[in-house]
């Protein structure tokens, strides 16, 4: 299925966006990935990948309005897609058949 593969830190941030719900903006999204991952990702690295979630059709993202302790400047903030949470759902499927597959995991 070609545009629908998600590497595993693409996996990570759309897993990242649907836990953090409303509050899914960059640096929320950057803070709770490095909390629960032990991973710090730059934060080029992480819009790169939700631009690439948007092109899939993962996330959508609009901006909000501007606030006085960003001194004016508006959040873009992302939410999870049904066809975001569709391909989350079949990727857990299909690795937990898997696990279930190797004989000390099945058990």
């Amino acid at each position: 299925m070609k545009g629908t593969y998600l590497g595993e830190f693409e996996e990570l941030v759309l897993l990242t966006v649907g836990i953090l719900g409303k509050d899914a903006y960059g640096v929320a999204i950057k803070d709770d990935l490095t909390e629960r991952t032990g991973r710090n990702p730059s934060i080029g690295a992480l819009h790169s990948a939700l631009t690439r979630l948007e092109k899939k059709g993962f996330v959508r993202s609009e901006m909000e309005g501007a606030t006085p302790d960003r001194r004016g400047r508006r959040k873009r903030y992302y939410r999870m897609t049904a066809a975001g949470e569709s391909v989350l759902k079949a990727i857990y499927e299909q690795r937990n058949s898997m696990y279930h597959l190797i004989p000390k995991f099945g058990t």
